[in-house]
């Protein structure tokens, strides 16, 4: 088995379980949305579908963490456009089958204070909530067999 089929064959297995990850963008609101809607998907909205995984230990190069991010398709929700999620899982070699960005959803809401670094407000929240929604979205067309559509649904 070439190593291109050994990895179709490890897509196959892990079908109807895709990976989050969030940017790190620590002290910024942009981050804290991005890893709020993270936890609000893996958690409440869609638990039978996701899994986090820490952006950190992806760019750290963690044994484990790579090995899911090879296997599983992922989800990356950046704060910004520098999209640091989505560039680090792909230079790990994970697949990314949807790339979201925070920054775009809170251009659709424009005037809008969603927070601090720290602390997000009402309307913060129904950004996070928003985003989880699509994450799970996302999950429900990968795990449908979709291909990867880098950039989420129209964001």
């Amino acid at each position: 088995m070439t190593g291109m089929e050994s990895r179709a064959a490890s897509r196959e297995e892990s079908r109807g379980r895709v990976l989050v990850i969030p940017c790190s963008g620590v002290g910024k609101v942009h981050g804290l949305i991005s890893r709020e809607s993270a936890y609000l998907a893996v958690d409440e909205v869609a638990p039978e579908r996701l899994d986090v995984v820490c952006l950190a230990l992806v760019v750290r190069e963690d044994e484990d963490t790579l090995a899911k991010v090879k296997t599983y398709p992922c989800i990356t929700i950046d704060g910004c456009g520098k999209a640091c999620a989505q560039k680090n899982v792909e230079i790990a070699g994970g697949e990314v089958a949807a790339a979201l960005q925070v920054a775009k959803v809170l251009s659709a809401h424009r005037g809008i204070q969603p927070g601090t670094g720290s602390d997000l407000t009402e309307d913060g929240w129904v950004v996070v909530r928003e985003i989880a929604e699509e994450v799970a979205q996302e999950a429900e067309r990968v795990c449908a067999g979709a291909p990867p559509r880098p950039g989420g649904a129209g964001r």
